[in-house]
């Protein structure tokens, strides 16, 4: 059909073709970001290195070797950065942990014999769920903090299935199962605990990010027993179990032979503690740890993440969540009016 003057005409774009715009978008995004933040990086450690030899009032003959030493070593960190890395370059342990998007493997670099924590996640399963950004947010965080506080990415890779990211392993497990094993922790190991956590939730928001998702699962402890934060992003904003509408639309379950309200609190807490890991696994998840605004999804900022600490906080003395309940929706209606709960 002929096209009249100062009209247009759109075509229909089919899942496929989307899904590949997407990635190639990003792929590109990625590509320059990545080339300004290597720049500035460099720039970054040769300021660090003249201010140094500075201070040590060093010579201009040890000025010099100094430089041509750190010229190699960047050299060498760049063809490092450029190898190009697979699976074959890990042997895979066991499988430490499963969600929504694909699994956790503890796995063995094999020429160096380092283990990491290698993250499976599903392209498939990210694209159809609208989480490509969350992906992103979390590869960004990783490569840019640079402290003590967040889970170290190390490498990342993908083949035509899924995407790679290698990570620190962090051998003392994570505060749920921590707080499984446990009743309620003392005023003191809950004082560490939260202390350690709000220097982490502080250094991610002065890198610029909120990350929505505060919960006992991804506070990770390494072997010393510090708090190390991880999944930025992967379960936050866009996940079904966290929208607001998916709470509201749940079929009603049928009622409970005893009620909740009026269980005493050691019968709380061990209800809530055998239904902690299913509900953390399921598709469903569990809001007690949500702000409300992060329901409500009409603005919110670095606040809801000192709410989910409050409520950690509390789970950690009295030893289940203030609003903990039988179901799912019945704590988010709690949630939603937690000034009358």
């Amino acid at each position: 059909m002929a096209m009249t003057a100062g009209t247009t005409s759109t075509f229909p774009m089919s899942n496929h073709t989307r899904e590949r715009v997407t990635v190639a978008k990003l792929t590109l995004e990625n590509f320059y970001s990545n080339l300004i933040l290597q720049h500035e990086e460099r720039e970054t450690r040769q300021k660090k290195l003249e201010v140094a030899m500075e201070e040590e009032g060093l010579a201009d003959e040890e000025k010099k070797l100094r430089r041509s030493q750190h010229a190699r070593k960047e050299t060498e960190f760049l063809r490092l950065k450029r190898t190009r890395l697979g699976l074959d370059d890990f042997e895979s342990l066991k499988v430490i942990g499963r969600g929504a998007f694909g699994e956790v493997r503890l796995v063995q670099k094999k020429d160096t014999g380092h283990i990491y924590a290698m993250k499976i996640l599903r392209k498939a399963d990210m694209l159809e769920k609208e989480q490509v950004a969350h992906i992103r947010a979390e590869r960004d965080i990783l490569v840019e903090a640079d402290g003590a506080w967040v889970v170290k990415m190390f490498y990342s890779f993908q083949d035509k299935r899924n995407l790679y990211l290698i990570m620190e392993f962090l051998p003392g497990g994570d505060m749920m199962t921590l707080l499984m094993k446990k009743d309620t922790l003392t005023e003191e190991e809950t004082q560490f605990y939260i202390s350690e956590t709000v220097l982490a939730i502080d250094a991610i928001h002065q890198l610029g990010f909120i990350h929505r998702d505060i919960k006992p699962d991804n506070l990770l402890l390494d072997a010393k027993g510090h708090v190390k934060l991880s999944d930025f992003g992967l379960c936050t904003g866009l996940k079904k179990a966290h929208r607001t509408e998916f709470y509201r639309n749940l079929t009603h379950n049928p009622p409970s032979d005893f009620s909740f309200q009026n269980m005493n609190s050691k019968r709380k807490a061990e209800t809530w503690k055998k239904n902690r890991r299913q509900l953390a696994y399921s598709t469903v998840g569990t809001p007690d740890y949500i702000a409300p605004e992060v329901f409500m999804q009409t603005g919110y900022n670095k606040l809801c993440d000192w709410w989910s600490l409050g409520v950690i906080m509390y789970e950690m003395l009295i030893g289940y969540p203030p609003f903990c309940s039988e179901t799912p929706q019945e704590t988010y209606r709690k949630v939603m009016n937690w000034k009358e709960t």
